[in-house]
């Protein structure tokens, strides 16, 4: 099918998604789950047809970013049933109130319609996606990238099956077939068509969905994410955090790009930090993180020198940024320099400074003494997550069921008329 006869077909199945009760759309969640986990052969040999492709054209943390196994598959399936047990976003009474004259008004959640989502390399954002969307009572677009498109088509297989078992329209879900520039141009165009539309991905893809869409863009950000040690930190919940924020998984957003020092500790911490994350890990086999090192950093331990655009970049990979702060106030106004607005973290016992810090730093997700990989859906208890918004307009952070919805109002009364304002001249709406 084209884009737009995608776009066409969505757009006619979503009033039977905002139609559909909540065990139509839980039934179908399980269905879709139980099929991901009957195709996972069939979903293995297309991710392998992905990563042969794939070897040679990106890095190794890309590739696994890529890379799909029966666990992974197993989780993707347990991200849909966990979504299954959640409330139903659509139709909750969000406020109410009665009016002197008598007009009872609802504010009331209602699903958006037809949501599209451009990602590009991780297949696990086709069922997330999928899932939330259509607990959301939307019908819902994909449009992944190329390095994926075999294993999102089998997942979309797999999942359509599973949805149309439930009962519900096989139009409610699609993955677009053109994975060219033309039709990401066609969706950011598809006004009518697209209700709402939320990149996933680079820099490069957000900034252009954002500048060039006329239809509603949710804006994920991409995430240079801090870590700032202070001089009252515990130092074995730092090692661990640190290395755990940028080690872990050092491919996604919410992983540690830089590591800000206080210049009192810095002597006694930076030696640490170097063998824990560069000395120890290349002696246990592991990838040994680069550091790129400011000026005062370079002085206390080895590394690559760092330059002004290192600050500014979401490396993910095992590389690190780090910078020697005076105190906590440079710190904050470093994040507000250099900061994406996605997750940053202070390491401190003093319960003054990191109040600080979660009073200034002005990011969707501020940790006192925890790692920023913690910024995902799943660990806040929302099932799977659409993607992390660092905007701050209707959603901000991870996006779970009810940052995809819409509301509206309902107002009930008994023949109420209204009357011509008391500011409001006689004649003034005719002259209008």
């Amino acid at each position: 099918m084209t884009t737009q006869e995608i776009l066409t077909a969505a757009k006619g199945a979503k009033r039977a998604m905002a139609a559909a009760d909540t065990e139509t759309k839980n039934n179908a969640l399980k269905q879709m789950a139980e099929a991901l986990l009957e195709d996972s052969e069939q979903i293995l040999q297309a991710n392998a047809e992905d990563m042969d492709a794939a070897r040679g054209t990106v890095s190794d943390v890309m590739l696994d970013r890529l890379k799909l196994t029966e666990v992974r598959i197993r989780g993707m399936a347990d991200g849909m049933l966990e979504v299954a047990k959640l409330p139903d976003p659509c139709g909750v009474s969000l406020e109410e109130k009665v009016r002197p004259n008598g007009l009872k008004i609802t504010k009331q959640s209602v699903p958006m319609g037809v949501i599209a989502i451009i990602y590009e390399s991780r297949p696990n954002v086709t069922s997330d996606a999928a899932a939330l969307a259509l607990k959301a009572g939307s019908a819902c677009i994909l449009r992944g990238g190329k390095e994926a498109h075999r294993s999102a088509e089998a997942i979309v297989r797999a999942l359509k099956r599973g949805l149309v078992k439930a009962g519900l329209p096989a139009d409610a879900l699609f993955l677009i077939e053109d994975t060219t520039r033309v039709s990401a141009a066609e969706i950011m165009a598809a006004r009518g068509y697209v209700d709402l539309l939320i990149p996933r991905g680079g820099k490069g893809l957000i900034k252009s969905c954002v500048e060039q869409s006329k239809v509603p863009v949710l804006e994920t950000g991409t995430g240079i994410c801090h870590i700032y040690i202070d001089k009252d930190a515990d130092l074995g919940k730092a090692m661990n955090i640190v290395e755990n924020a940028k080690c872990s998984r050092p491919s996604v957003c919410n992983a540690a790009e830089v590591c800000l020092v206080h210049e009192d500790i810095a002597e006694k911490f930076l030696p640490l930090y170097k063998m824990r994350l560069t000395d120890d890990r290349a002696a246990a086999g592991k990838v040994p993180v680069e550091l790129k090192l400011c000026e005062k950093a370079s002085k206390i331990i080895d590394g690559t020198p760092a330059g002004p655009e290192d600050f500014d970049t979401e490396f993910l990979d095992y590389i690190m940024a780090v910078k020697v702060v005076k105190d906590v106030e440079e710190a904050v106004l470093h994040i507000a320099a250099h900061s994406t607005g996605h997750s940053e973290a202070i390491v401190t016992e003093n319960e003054a400074a990191a109040a600080r810090f979660t009073a200034a730093v002005d990011s969707a997700a501020v940790y006192v003494n925890a790692s920023t990989r913690f910024t995902d859906g799943g660990e806040f208890g929302l099932g799977c997550e659409m993607g992390i918004s660092t905007q701050k307009m209707h959603a901000r952070g991870p996006m779970g069921l009810k940052e995809l919805c819409s509301y509206k109002y309902v107002i009930m009364g008994d023949g109420q008329i209204r009357s011509v304002d008391h500011d409001e001249k006689p004649g003034m709406r005719a002259m209008l």
